[in-house]
Formats: C-alpha cells, sequence, structure tokens
C-alpha cells in the first residue's frame, strides 16, 4: 500500500472519529436542557445566553400572616377600628394620660371632677351625660361652659370659675377620660336622657320623671 493511501485511510478514520464526538456532545446537550425543566416552580429557564443557559427567578409569594387574637376580656386594638372595650373601666384606661384642656372640655372635666369625684366610673359618666344632654336640649345655653357656669345649678362654681384642681390626681385623670367618652358618646349611660341630679341626702319635691339611682346621686328626666 502506498504512503498516500495510508494518509487517505487515516484522514478518513480522523473525520468520522470527529463526527460521531459532535453527535455525542448535541446528545448531552440536549438533556441538560431538558431535564431543566424540572426545576422547582419558582425558576425557569431562559434560551441559552453564551455557552451557559440563564436562570430567572419566578415571582416572591406574598404571604400574609393574621394578627393574633387578644385573649378574651381584654381591650382590642385594631389599626383600622376604633378602641372596643368590655368594660368602662378599660375604655377609660385606653384613654391614656390626660391633656392640657381649654373650653368646653376644660368646662366638662371639670363638673364630673366637682360633682362626681370618688364616685364609680358609671356615677362620673352619668354626671357628663346631663351636662351635654342640657347643652343639646334648648332649654339651657348651648355650650358646655354656658350649661356649667350657668348661675345656681353647680354648687362647686364661684362667681364664674372652677376651684383649683389637683391635675396630677387619679380623679382628674378619670374625670378627663369620662368627659372624652361621654363627649363621643363611646359608652351609654346608665341615666341616658337625663337633665337633672341631685344627691340623695336632699329630696326636692321636683315631680319629674326619675331615671336612675347611682352611687350618691339620682337623675331625672
Amino acid at each position: 500500500m502506498s504512503f498516500r493511501l495510508k494518509a487517505a485511510i487515516a484522514a478518513a478514520f480522523a473525520l468520522s472519529a470527529a463526527a460521531a464526538m459532535t453527535a455525542s456532545d448535541m446528545s448531552i446537550a440536549s438533556e441538560a436542557i431538558s431535564s431543566a425543566t424540572t426545576l422547582p416552580a419558582a425558576l425557569s429557564v431562559a434560551p441559552m445566553v453564551g455557552s451557559q443557559p440563564a436562570v430567572i427567578y419566578g415571582t416572591p409569594r406574598e404571604v400574609s400572616q393574621p394578627l393574633a387574637s387578644a385573649p378574651k376580656g381584654d381591650t382590642v386594638i385594631s389599626p383600622d377600628s376604633d378602641v372596643q372595650a368590655t368594660s368602662l373601666a378599660a375604655l377609660v384606661d385606653a384613654q391614656g394620660a390626660p391633656e392640657e384642656l381649654e373650653g368646653d372640655m376644660k368646662c366638662l372635666a371639670g363638673a364630673v371632677y366637682f360633682e362626681s369625684k370618688g364616685e364609680s366610673l358609671e356615677g362620673q359618666l352619668a354626671v357628663a351625660r346631663v351636662i351635654i344632654n342640657r347643652a343639646k336640649s334648648g332649654r339651657f345655653a348651648d355650650s358646655l361652659c354656658g350649661v356649667v357656669y350657668q348661675p345656681s345649678q353647680f354648687s362647686f362654681v364661684r362667681g364664674h370659675g372652677m376651684p383649683p384642681i389637683r391635675e396630677e390626681s387619679r380623679s382628674w385623670r378619670e374625670a378627663v377620660a369620662i368627659a372624652q367618652i361621654a363627649a363621643d358618646d363611646s359608652w351609654d349611660s346608665l341615666a341616658e336622657g337625663a337633665l337633672f341630679f341631685h344627691a340623695r341626702r336632699v329630696a326636692p319635691g321636683w315631680g319629674k320623671a326619675r331615671l336612675a339611682s347611682i352611687d350618691n346621686h339620682i337623675f331625672y328626666r
């Protein structure tokens, strides 16, 4: 066999081997791309970029967690609702520290403080509701201060003023909270609709409709 014939046969074998290797590589690449479809749903495979497949991350899922419920009987405060309370005492506590008051709210809180200081929260709320009811009735002054300072109505009034108030006391804190609750009408009084009240120790004989007796006061319409 001539040298040229041997060279030709060797070249043919080399070309055949190269072709077989290329086919094998393409088969392996195809299997790799096919197996990528089994990746988790959060991933997807993009078209080939250069010699490596590009991986694109799916959109993360939004996970919401419900707010934990408060124990039964506790005051519940939610971002999109008003304060809900299981008792008047809980509602008073939710009011926080008293702010600096002026105008009608100062008159209302002052009347609660001097007329019912030391009585139950229900008794204080009833006093506050009487003052608010009077201002709305058309039968008395049309402002809270006007009602409180109307002559011969409240014994604590001195001229057109009030005695000094111990604003650091618990009694004042309660009076301010009760005044706010009454103004917001956020708790029903046991003496709803009352326009008058007097101490138990007196008997004025008014002949009015009696609504409730709370602590040291009797309330009338």
